[in-house]
């Protein structure tokens, strides 16, 4: 198969998934209504200045910290492959109020017009598996970063993957699996879909070819969502998973800025 038909069956599984994750408790999209923040601990900590910059937000879903951002006075735009994702997104931005702009294309395609450049890219929790080269995906974050820019991403750690059984390191093809979705309303609802591997040096080097500077790479031994298997609550809000006795790295953060 070609990347273009692996995108289309993963944007055909991101649609089947939707309505099952916005009616989820794991995203709790009335309480977000309500006024809670879907952001977390550790990105609130390291991207705390937002207000009244322009933020684009790639590989959005259906919108939920898209719209967190906005809250706290970005002025924002998501990106999603998915038409159904930022179908929702949408409605809930007229839902809750909250003013941002929404955009359905795929992280290669995505052209931000009049919208740019933008003052922060950002992306978070389960993106990077989904592209199969981190190069062009760099080349998208600096095209869309003004100079001086910052881009701020938190990930899950790719040793979880080696340890769930998956390679490390990327591969020519990706795996692809049918399975249903991590929320707790989501094991019939079943979608084939290609995750490819990519290692913290991939990553590193990718932004840094594309003009950006890494300012700050930091790990952390939690994840701050139950979604994968043997994890443990030790502390509120976070997950944590041992090996032969020891806290496995479950998520990263990493801050760069684009060179002027």
């Amino acid at each position: 198969m070609t990347d273009a038909e692996y995108f289309e069956m993963n944007r055909a599984g991101w649609d089947q998934r939707v309505k099952a994750h916005v009616e989820s408790r794991f995203y709790d999209v009335d309480g977000f209504l309500a006024g809670a923040t879907s952001l977390r601990e550790i990105e609130l900590a390291e991207l705390a200045n937002v207000r009244g910059k322009k933020l684009l937000h790639l590989q959005c879903h259906f919108g939920l910290d898209t719209l967190s951002w906005a809250r706290r006075g970005a002025i924002c735009t998501g990106v999603d492959i998915s038409p159904a994702a930022i179908g929702q997104a949408r409605d809930l931005a007229q839902r809750a109020r909250v003013d941002a702009e929404f955009v359905c294309s795929d992280v290669y395609g995505f052209v931000a017009g009049s919208a740019g450049p933008y003052d922060i890219v950002f992306t978070s929790y389960g993106a990077l598996c989904w592209l199969p080269d981190l190069d062009r995906w760099a080349a998208v974050v600096a095209s869309n970063l003004a100079p001086g820019g910052l881009f701020y991403m938190v990930e899950f750690h790719p040793i979880h993957d080696l340890l769930a059984g998956y390679s490390y390191f990327t591969q020519a093809e990706p795996d692809v699996e049918e399975e249903g979705t991590y929320t707790e309303n989501g094991a019939e609802v079943v979608a084939k879909l290609a995750v490819w591997a990519h290692p913290l040096s991939s990553v590193i080097n990718a932004l840094v070819g594309a003009g950006i500077r890494v300012e700050r790479l930091n790990e952390f031994p939690f994840s701050p969502y139950n979604c994968f298997e043997g994890l443990v609550e030790r502390e509120p809000g976070r997950y944590y998973l041992s090996h032969r006795g020891h806290d496995v790295p479950m998520v990263y953060s990493l801050t760069g800025r684009k060179v002027a």
